[in-house]
């Protein structure tokens, strides 16, 4: 096997889940690079894979015409395989031997989105599933050394408490109120987000019972993914922050209203979540997040 192309998922959060699919990938074809079809809202989390080939992006606002001149790029090459986890028709158009999709997948083995994804193909590699990757750098984590230095301890809390879409938002208050909660099992704070949430950290910031760093609006997604990776445990909402921290291998508390968390979870080693069924994010329990982080915050090794 020597040519690769993945067709990977748009959203931060799906792109992070696909990854445990391209890494079983290169460990059935260690000699394989691998072209990644991409969204540009994802594509730069596959930059620093070791084995990727070319990234292709595909930008939805185009429309058709982008289609066809994403289409004539890909042709000029032949694949061996060509494995598609989107499923519009793409892979059906190109040049390869053999193609794997959600149309061709079996049954997945269980009941999360990465078990989805793995079904697909399942019938060439078997069904062991990797961890998620985000591929660092050391100038990312060189990054990540310089913010944090001045933060007392190594018990960090990450804590990211925006989304993409509004309803998926627990409160600011809430989650201040969650780290006076959990306040003996950290030294720190740190808070992360986009220059969106920098109003949101900031009532955060305003009460809290620990030293705290506000990065809002001050880092790239991989170099947050450098911070997280110093962390202890990482809490949010239902978003690709959320799933960045799970392929990092920090514990994660996950605030859900929306969508269900046995499929959706971060897919990592330590994952807790709080769930309303009825999709009223606002409405969760400090009482029972902060019950279900202390049971995990125990667990931890």
């Amino acid at each position: 096997m020597r040519g690769i192309l993945f067709i990977t998922l748009s959203n931060i959060g799906d792109a992070v889940l696909s990854t445990p699919v391209l890494e079983r990938l290169h460990q059935c074809y260690p000699q394989a690079m691998v072209d990644i079809v991409a969204d540009p809202r994802s594509g730069f989390l596959f930059e620093h894979c070791p084995y990727r080939g070319e990234i292709f992006l595909k930008v939805k606002p185009e429309g058709w015409r982008g289609v066809v001149a994403l289409l004539h790029t890909l042709r000029r090459k032949r694949y061996d395989l060509i494995v598609d986890l989107r499923t519009d028709g793409l892979a059906w158009l190109l040049r390869g031997k053999k193609r794997l999709t959600k149309w061709t997948a079996g049954q997945p083995q269980g009941p999360h989105a990465v078990h989805r994804h793995m079904s697909v193909i399942a019938p060439l590699t078997g069904p062991d599933i990797p961890a998620a990757r985000v591929w660092l750098t050391g100038r990312h984590r060189a990054f990540a050394d310089e913010q944090l230095k001045a933060l007392p301890g190594k018990r960090w809390l990450a804590l990211c408490p925006g989304a993409n879409w509004p309803p998926k938002i627990w409160p600011a208050q809430c989650y201040q109120e969650l780290v006076w909660r959990v306040k003996e099992y950290f030294d720190a704070v740190i808070l992360l987000g986009g220059a969106k949430d920098i109003e949101r950290n900031r009532l955060i910031a305003g009460n809290l019972p620990l030293p705290y760093l506000d990065l809002s609006g001050k880092t790239d997604l991989l170099q947050a993914a450098a911070i997280i990776e110093r962390a202890r445990a990482f809490t949010g909402n239902d978003s690709g922050m959320g799933h960045v921290a799970g392929a990092m291998a920090t514990a994660t508390l996950t605030l859900f209203g929306q969508g269900p968390p046995l499929e959706y979870h971060p897919w990592g080693p330590h994952p807790a979540w709080v769930y309303r069924p009825d999709g009223d994010t606002q409405k969760i329990s400090v009482d029972e997040a902060a019950q279900t982080f202390r049971a995990l915050l125990d667990g931890l090794p």
